[in-house]
C-alpha cells in the first residue's frame, strides 16, 4: 500500500457515483485521462479490479462494491477533519448544494437566497431546482427538500410543511369550453400534467386523483412549462397553491371539491448534519417556511 493515494480514492468515488468517466471527470474537475490514470493506479495499489468497463459506462465489480463503503467512510472522516481542524466547523462558509423540487426551489427558495447570502457572506449556495431524485450518499446535494420521505438509512429527515394544491385554468380556456359544475364534468375537458412514465415520485401523479380518465393537452416533466401552458389556455392543471396564487392569470376551479395536500421533507445526510454551514441553511429554510406558512395553504 506504499503507492496508495487519497486522490485516487476520491476518483474511485466519483466514478462509482456516476457510472461514467466523462461525467465523473466533470464533477471532479479533472480531465478524463487523469481520472482514468488514477483508477488504474488505485487498482494497481490494491491489486484488484474495481470496475467492469463497457461502452455504456463503469460498473463496480465485487471488489469495488466492497471498497465503496470503506471509501465513503474515509471521505466522511476527511470532510470532518477539514472542517474541524481547518476551523470551518464553527464557521458558516464554503459551499452548500440544495436539491429541491422545481416549484419550491424556483418560486419559494430562490427569491429568498439573497437574504441567506447577506447573513453569511462567505457562504456559496448552489440550488438545483429540478424534478429529480437526489442521492445524498452520492453527493448529488448536501441537503434535499423532497415530496417523499426517504427510506431508513444514514439520513435525517424532518417534515418541513404540508402544502396544498388545487385545480386551475386560464379565463380564456374556461370561456371556450363547457362549464364545470362538479368533478363529473371534468371528463369532457383537457389537462396539463406530468408525463406519467417520467415521474420520479408517485406523490406527484395528481391527475389520477382528480380526473383519472381526463385527456391531456400537454404533458411535461417541467412544472414551469405546465404553468406557462396553463396560462396560455392549454387546459386545466393541478398546481401548488404557493405558486398559483402569485399568477393573476389563473382561476381556481371547483374550489369546494378539488384540494390535494402533499408533504415536503427536509433531508440531510447524518455525516454532514453537524457542519455549521449545513445547520445554517437548514435553519434558514425552516424559518422561512414557517414565516410564510399561510402561503402554502389554500384559503
Amino acid at each position: 500500500m506504499a503507492e496508495f493515494d487519497w486522490n485516487n480514492l476520491r476518483s474511485f468515488l466519483a466514478i462509482a457515483r456516476t457510472g461514467r468517466l466523462t461525467l465523473a471527470a466533470a464533477r471532479a474537475r479533472l480531465d478524463h485521462t487523469t481520472l482514468s490514470r488514477r483508477i488504474a493506479a488505485l487498482e494497481h495499489a490494491l491489486k484488484a479490479k474495481l470496475f467492469d468497463r463497457s461502452p455504456t459506462g463503469y460498473t463496480l465489480t465485487e471488489q469495488g462494491r466492497r471498497l465503496l463503503p470503506i471509501a465513503e467512510e474515509m471521505e466522511r472522516l476527511a470532510i470532518g477533519a477539514g472542517d474541524t481542524v481547518g476551523g470551518t466547523a464553527a464557521c458558516v462558509e464554503g459551499t452548500v448544494r440544495i436539491g429541491s423540487p422545481e416549484g419550491f426551489g424556483s418560486y419559494f427558495l430562490a427569491p429568498r437566497v439573497a437574504c441567506l447570502k447577506d447573513r453569511y457572506p462567505d457562504l456559496t449556495v448552489q440550488l438545483v431546482a429540478a424534478p429529480s431524485v437526489f442521492s445524498l450518499s452520492k453527493r448529488d446535494a448536501d441537503l434535499v427538500v423532497s415530496v417523499s420521505k426517504p427510506p431508513a438509512g444514514r439520513l435525517s429527515a424532518a417534515k418541513l410543511i404540508d402544502y396544498d394544491l388545487a385545480l386551475y385554468a386560464a379565463p380564456r380556456y374556461l370561456a371556450g369550453h363547457p362549464p364545470i359544475g362538479n368533478t363529473a364534468d371534468l371528463s369532457g375537458h383537457r389537462f396539463v400534467s406530468y408525463i406519467g412514465d417520467l415521474l420520479n415520485f408517485p406523490e406527484l401523479d395528481f391527475l389520477q386523483h382528480v380526473a383519472p380518465n381526463g385527456a391531456t393537452a400537454l404533458e411535461s416533466s417541467n412544472l414551469v412549462a405546465q404553468l406557462k401552458a396553463t396560462l396560455g389556455g392549454a387546459g386545466l392543471c393541478i398546481l401548488p397553491a404557493f405558486l398559483a396564487r402569485e399568477q393573476p392569470g389563473l382561476v381556481r376551479v371547483l374550489a369546494d371539491e378539488v384540494r390535494l395536500t402533499r408533504p415536503l421533507w427536509l433531508i440531510v445526510h447524518q455525516d454532514l448534519a453537524e457542519l455549521a454551514r449545513i445547520r445554517a441553511v437548514l435553519r434558514f429554510i425552516t424559518d422561512e417556511v414557517e414565516a410564510a406558512r399561510d402561503l402554502f395553504k389554500l384559503g
